[in-house]
């Protein structure tokens, strides 16, 4: 930020050089007394929002714009002499990083309970990576980040990681019968995850672009119970098997006697061909081949709008075909619909604004989980 003097007016901008800083407030300490006639710098990845007198008054995309307050120079610091030549006319301008932040970690603290239809109750741990991106900067403001001078993905991401984690037992416990059908399905799982993570990123202002599962662990023991009944589903016919490996026996043991076992080693001579072409003949393929999908990148997204649904333009305050505000202040929790500043209760469903949804707590081990969760963490029972 400029000089902040009598006379010289602001020129207010605002690099990132840490890369990992989603906002950062100008002027960094308190408010500050930002003249008629300021001038704001927004870079194409960034847009900023604007505070005066307490309220976010507009969000500004990339480009230059001139900022209207009452401060006035000169004649400002004469009116403000009863507050101590301290204006009381505050203003401040929160500038949001929009690019994608990747490589965000998530992963279970502790292992969380899975009903395996043919194991039982299991302890699975869970890792992988995500990446946001802020997409409504005045309600990711206003629901995150509130008064802070800065605000980086460190804020922000162990909370996300539990959000995950409580979605990520619920997928499982609805979509996945038994771990043995595990393997080849998790781009399915990762895929139908984030959908599902959607709402949840978007009444914060994010958007979850993409989420990975890199692992699913169970105990030593469950593994060991798998890597069994994965060679059992390879060897397709256990007496073919048994007898190349008899055959391998022998002739083994033909080569360490030597001279002695000349004759054997002719025998299995005549033998080898035949027991290999019935051992090895050509089976039908019993499973599906794992598809490995497209490895390019995925096409952008299109922007809509978010209650009909239209494709809208990138930078419209409002939609043409609904009439939507697209600069989110609040949303509701109930429906989602978006809120007018000020707002005591919702539009569309009638539902109270400040209200926010209780936690579900399991019945059978009293562990709260977050609000809308289906299986307990703790446990792996169902939540009613």
């Amino acid at each position: 930020m400029g000089t902040n003097n009598l006379v010289f007016l602001e020129v207010i901008e605002w690099f990132d050089e840490t890369g990992q800083e989603l906002v950062h407030r100008i002027p960094e300490q308190g408010s500050g007394e930002i003249k008629f006639g300021a001038q704001l710098i927004v870079r194409e990845s960034q847009a900023a929002v604007m505070f005066y007198k307490g309220k976010a008054c507009d969000a500004f995309g990339p480009g230059r714009h001139t900022l209207k307050t009452a401060n006035i120079p000169v004649l400002t610091k004469i009116l403000a002499m009863p507050w101590g030549m301290t204006s009381p006319l505050r203003a401040e301008v929160y500038i949001t990083n929009m690019k994608v932040f990747p490589n965000l970690k998530w992963g279970t603290r502790d292992p969380v309970a899975f009903k395996d239809s043919e194991l039982g109750l299991v302890r699975l741990r869970a890792h992988g990576v995500f990446n946001i991106q802020i997409v409504q900067p005045v309600l990711f403001i206003n629901t995150l980040v509130g008064t802070m001078g800065k605000y980086n993905t460190d804020e922000i991401e162990e909370y996300l990681k539990q959000v995950i984690v409580s979605r990520f037992n619920d997928h499982l416990g609805e979509n996945l019968d038994s771990l043995f059908n595990l393997p080849g399905r998790y781009d399915e799982l990762s895929e139908d995850l984030q959908k599902r993570l959607q709402d949840d990123f978007s009444n914060f202002g994010l958007a979850l672009t993409d989420l990975y599962i890199s692992s699913i662990t169970p105990p030593q023991e469950v593994q060991k119970a798998i890597d069994d009944k994965s060679r059992l589903s390879v060897i397709q016919d256990l007496d073919r098997f048994v007898k190349m490996k008899a055959a391998m026996a022998m002739e083994k043991a033909a080569e360490s006697q030597g001279e002695a076992g000349a004759g054997v080693g002719m025998g299995l001579g005549f033998m080898m061909p035949a027991m290999f072409a019935q051992s090895m003949t050509p089976q039908p393929p019993g499973g599906r081949p794992a598809g490995g999908g497209g490895a390019g990148p995925a096409p952008a997204q299109e922007v809509t709008c978010m209650d009909c649904q239209h494709p809208i333009p990138a930078d419209a305050r409002f939609c043409p075909h609904c009439g939507h505000q697209q600069v989110v202040f609040d949303r509701c929790v109930n429906c989602g619909k978006n809120l007018p500043p000020n707002a005591k209760f919702c539009p569309k469903c009638g539902h109270p604004a400040n209200e926010k949804p209780t936690p579900k707590f399991c019945q059978k081990c009293g562990t709260e989980n977050l609000p809308g969760a289906s299986f307990c963490n703790q446990c792996g029972e169902k939540l009613s």
